[in-house]
């Protein structure tokens, strides 16, 4: 088993000056998009035409986890800082180890099912969960049991240190890179300027209650904040997949989901290895040309945001085509049994990897300048 990569955190503590702020905004951004490549995966791995309403529901969260990219960059130049994201250290390698969690939690690249799902939910699980900061439970351990309760130290950090700057001073990044409605495709939320303390407390609420709900409730906040329909909450989303079983308009965390039933097909998927790595695929193999070219173009899409975030808001609109070509690539890998004969005798496909290195940024950066 190879073992899990671990994402660097923050020290245990409120953010105590600027600098701090952007050092977990920055830890926040990198954070979000660890999401990303496994919820792709499982979205990925479905067969074609089959699994609806899993596929939205990924597809669904896998957007506003885009969105949560966008909202911590924002927050992030807002307070002067600059987001880095096309850059290897950016980028965590998987299986990776769940950060802010007590459990020790593995995120590995796993197919559509129930161990992918099950990973989702600890992912996603709400702070009430699970147990106070400080690790309670493990002996002279210290350090934050959820995301959730990462996110309340920075809203903690950004209200102490309005207080003590003054929100102007705080807040005094160049308002010309921040993303908003015009620029971003969404689905579910909207982007929007961060400016001030307001818009900032309010991207974080974002953040935290689309992941896990409004407190002790299975839905989202967006009725609310963007006068959109009131959805479940990241969690709760999985959990109906998990359960097999809608929530109805007033179940509760308490009750579970007991609306209209939701199909899964368990089978309809492409079993995949959670450790695949490109050198597992033949050289010169047409599987690890289509490996190598999703990880090149998986480059192309953080360079991509990159821009967005760092002074071209409008180069954000550019992601949506790039991951259209990330999606046909992943489909053709999923569709070729493991070359391995061992792996494929049990049944297991080939897929991407997202093994990307400086040098994938650098190809990136080339092909996107052509």
């Amino acid at each position: 088993m190879t073992a899990p990569s671990v994402l660097r955190e923050p020290p245990f503590r409120v953010p105590r000056d600027r600098a701090d702020l952007q050092l977990f905004l920055q830890a926040a951004l990198t954070l979000e998009h660890l999401t990303i490549p496994p919820y792709l995966t499982a979205m990925y791995t479905l067969r074609a035409g089959t699994n609806r309403p899993a596929f939205y529901a990924i597809r669904a969260v896998v957007l506003e986890e885009m969105l949560h990219m966008t909202l911590v960059a924002n927050l992030l130049n807002a307070v002067d800082g600059t987001p880095l994201v096309a850059n290897s250290q950016f980028v965590t390698g998987y299986p990776a180890q769940l950060p802010y969690s007590r459990d020790r939690i593995t995120v590995a690249l796993r197919h559509f099912g129930t161990k992918a799902l099950e990973t989702f939910l600890r992912i996603e699980q709400p702070e009430y969960l699970t147990g106070p900061p400080g690790h309670p439970s493990a002996a002279g351990d210290e350090g934050w049991t959820s995301i959730g309760q990462f996110y309340d130290t920075i809203r903690e950090g950004v209200l102490r240190l309005t207080a003590e700057l003054g929100e102007r001073r705080l807040f005094s990044g160049d308002r010309a890179r921040q993303v908003g409605p015009e620029h971003f495709y969404n689905s579910g939320g909207e982007v929007f300027a961060v400016t001030g303390l307001a818009s900032a407390l309010k991207a974080l609420k974002v953040i935290t209650e689309q992941g896990e709900g409004v407190s002790m409730t299975v839905f989202d906040s967006d009725d609310q904040i963007f006068g959109e329909a009131r959805e479940p909450a990241h969690y709760f989303r999985f959990n109906e997949l998990l359960q097999q079983r809608a929530y109805g308009p007033h179940d509760t965390p308490a009750t579970g989901p007991t609306g209209p039933v939701v199909e899964v097909a368990w089978r309809d998927v492409h079993p995949i290895d959670p450790e695949a790595k490109v050198a597992h695929y033949p050289r010169g193999s047409a599987v690890r040309r289509a490996a190598e070219e999703f990880n090149e173009v998986y480059a192309q899409l953080l360079c991509v945001l990159e821009d967005a975030f760092t002074g071209d808001p409008a180069a954000v609109g550019a992601a949506a085509p790039v991951m259209l070509r990330l999606r046909d690539l992943a489909e053709r890998l999923y569709r070729n049994p493991h070359p391995d004969p061992a792996k494929s005798a049990r049944g297991l496909y080939a897929s991407p990897t997202y093994e990307v290195t400086d040098r994938h940024f650098e190809r990136a950066r080339a092909a996107l300048a052509r």
